[in-house]
């Protein structure tokens, strides 16, 4: 037995090996690229200084970092409670059958079919008051709304931007994981008389928790990497009120050409994702076996 194993295995990591050659020259060889650049002082192509942890305990004290990472905490944090709710929200509403569930799907679908940076141009365009129907409907009804001078409106016209491109993401994972419960629990509840909420709360909610923790780390992940959509809609003004981390990283290395502290700060950057990523899906899990082991008792 273990002797016909041997060589199905040993096959097995042919195959495996053109995806692992992919990952090292796409993620690991630049990862170290990175982490050469962040000990060094790169005066010239053909001269560098090696510095070791300087440039990291420098980045480490510059305010405008500290004031974009709130920033960023912030809009990610108001992202995950708006849109995880809304898209299961919009799950339970959706058809399941026929025709009409399969032309939702792709009515739904259509915002992530569109390209960042276009977005951010609709939302340009869309929050005008002269020429956007947004920006002209809120002036009509009384709201002095200005995106391009008020940094509460710019921040808040970011966050809707956001919740109206990504939200169908969430909503799809939903819905799929509502389509993969058996109807038995249906069945099972409508015999004891369960009210609607009783079928969300002990049925619908649970057997989704498996794609909602995918859901919100994918959210999550996206939200806390924004980049394109807020530099093309308001360039990270009025002032910084929009300039995310991203944004911030990249006037480091490109409008600075501060190789040395970006690539300190992106080392940075990764690690607190990664951080943030595993606090959330280990608070998730424990949530979710709290909820299993309450409803054992």
């Amino acid at each position: 037995m273990n002797g016909n194993n041997k060589p199905l295995n040993q096959k097995a990591w042919w195959l495996v090996l053109p995806v692992l050659l992919c990952v090292a020259f796409s993620a690991i060889v630049p990862l170290m690229t990175v982490v050469n650049y962040s000990v060094q002082d790169i005066i010239s192509p053909e001269r560098r200084v090696f510095v070791g942890t300087e440039w990291f305990a420098s980045v480490m004290r510059d305010d405008e970092l500290h004031a974009a990472l709130w920033r960023q905490l912030g809009f990610s944090l108001a992202v995950l409670l708006v849109e995880i709710p809304l898209g299961i929200l919009l799950a339970l509403s959706m058809p399941s059958t026929g025709w009409k569930a399969s032309a939702v799907l792709v009515i739904v679908a259509l915002s992530l079919l569109i390209p960042w940076n276009v977005v951010g141009t609709i939302w340009q365009i869309f929050g005008r008051a002269d020429i956007g129907l947004f920006g002209y409907a809120l002036q009509k009804i009384g709201i002095d709304y200005n995106y391009t001078g008020n940094a509460r409106h710019a921040w808040l016209t970011v966050l809707l931007m956001d919740v109206w491109h990504w939200t169908p993401l969430v909503a799809l994972l939903c819905f799929a994981g509502l389509r993969a419960i058996p109807d038995a629990y249906y069945q099972a509840a409508r015999i004891d008389g369960a009210s609607k909420f009783a079928v969300f709360r002990y049925i619908q909610l649970p057997k989704m928790r498996g794609v909602l923790v995918i859901a919100v780390l994918l959210r999550f992940m996206d939200s806390f990497m924004i980049y394109t959509e807020p530099f093309v809609l308001t360039g990270g003004g009025p002032g910084n009120a929009t300039t995310f981390l991203s944004q911030y990283l990249t006037q480091k290395a490109v409008g600075q050409f501060d190789l040395g502290p970006a690539a300190a700060f992106s080392l940075i950057y990764f690690l607190i994702i990664l951080l943030l990523c595993f606090v959330l899906y280990n608070w998730m899990l424990r949530v979710g076996t709290q909820d299993m082991e309450g409803e054992e008792k």
